[in-house]
């Protein structure tokens, strides 16, 4: 066969193992969402993927289905094997112990544990590797995960609901409903595909918002207030689920202890850096923001939004609450520009996607990574 032919027939079951693996979204953080096909004599034989911490590794639920048939087979997997023991054992190892020839990677894991072992481990036992392939959508899939492996920090998407003329709410709050029964849908679908939704103050004491899952299947995230002080997180529905965060000082309520911090403060408000630093550390790896102006300015002001994720309705509004209406732009030269990603009609309303220059390198630069 052709290099060109067996690359081909390489994407073709990597995008099945990014399939699979995108079934664990919302339920493996910290990890990072797996898929493992394995194939015989052009026979997909097994597959696998992650679902949760502490549950088998994609290729281990791989390796239990194939069974004594993984001998000689190929594994694609989109993400390097582990090579190092933690909740549970390394998947590199079990791959050398079930004889396959070949495993082929969509990327190289950047986890300082793993960050190329697991390749080494295989090609010393003999086993034919081939990483990366499709990165960048392996990349994409794992942008949570790659983010607070390398920067500490979860990725955030910034998710509006707004008018054309980008108002989020009446001058009174009011902001139920702007856009459509279908965009809402399409919002929850979102919540279940991140770790945590993130609110202000205002919008926690004013609308005191459910910030769960209803209008699909999957989970939901753990919600999360920032604001003044304490108060406002103890006024959510999913109270008793909520992480909280405060400016230094503010005491933390005893019902709140241990979902609680105390950051510092600045000119701009509470340090949202310190803020996603502690969510990365609790295990949140994606970040959904569903805040009002105040805090969607501070987000875009220092540079902390990797993803833009807009409803926008097909009215116009006046006067209200704009949708980043702090945000401070010197000149057009400065202006906050996003990479048009996707765009959808959804009814009557736009469903506009969009990822940050700055992100999409970042991200496109450990894509191009290779051992």
């Amino acid at each position: 066969m052709t290099p060109r032919g067996q690359r081909r027939i390489d994407e073709r079951y990597m995008r099945m193992a990014l399939s699979l693996a995108a079934r664990g979204a919302g339920t493996t953080s910290p990890n990072p969402m797996v898929g493992c096909v394995i194939v015989r004599d052009g026979h997909v034989i097994a597959t696998g993927w992650h679902r949760a911490p502490r549950a088998p590794h994609a290729e281990a639920a791989a390796l239990a289905a194939a069974g004594e048939r993984a001998e000689g087979a190929t594994v694609y997997v989109n993400l390097e094997p582990c090579a190092h023991q933690g909740r549970t054992p390394p998947c590199a190892p079990a791959l050398v112990s079930a004889k396959v020839v070949r495993v082929v990677a969509g990327l190289v894991d950047p986890f300082p544990q793993v960050a190329g072992k697991g390749i080494g481990i295989l090609r010393e036992a003999g086993i034919e590797v081939d990483c990366p392939v499709l990165a960048e959508e392996s990349a994409w899939l794992n942008r949570g995960f790659l983010s607070a492996v390398k920067r500490k920090r979860p990725w955030v998407t910034l998710k509006i609901a707004s008018s054309l003329d980008g108002i989020t709410a009446l001058p009174d709050g009011t902001s139920q409903w702007i856009t459509g029964p279908t965009a809402r849908k399409l919002g929850h679908l979102l919540r279940s595909e991140n770790d945590a939704v993130m609110v202000g103050g205002t919008t926690a004491r004013r609308d005191k918002p459910r910030l769960d899952v209803r209008d699909v299947d999957g989970p939901s995230p753990r919600p999360v207030v920032v604001s003044r002080d304490f108060s406002a997180a103890m006024l959510l529905p999913r109270s008793g689920d909520a992480l909280a965060y405060a400016a230094d000082g503010c005491p933390i309520p005893d019902k709140l202890k241990g979902r609680a911090a105390t950051v510092p403060t600045g000119p701009g408000g509470l340090d949202l850096s310190a803020v996603l630093a502690d969510l990365c550390r609790r295990g949140v790896n994606r970040l959904l923001v569903e805040g009002g102006g105040t805090l969607a300015s501070s987000l875009l002001q220092e540079g902390l939004v990797d993803q833009l994720s807009v409803f926008q309705a097909p009215c116009v509004l006046g006067k209200g609450t704009g949708m980043a209406q702090e945000l401070l732009t010197e000149s057009l030269l400065a202006r906050w520009n996003f990479v048009r990603t996707a765009e959808r009609r959804v009814d009557d309303d736009l469903w506009i996607e969009g990822v940050s220059p700055c992100s999409q390198d970042w991200l496109s630069a450990l894509a191009g990574s290779s051992v």
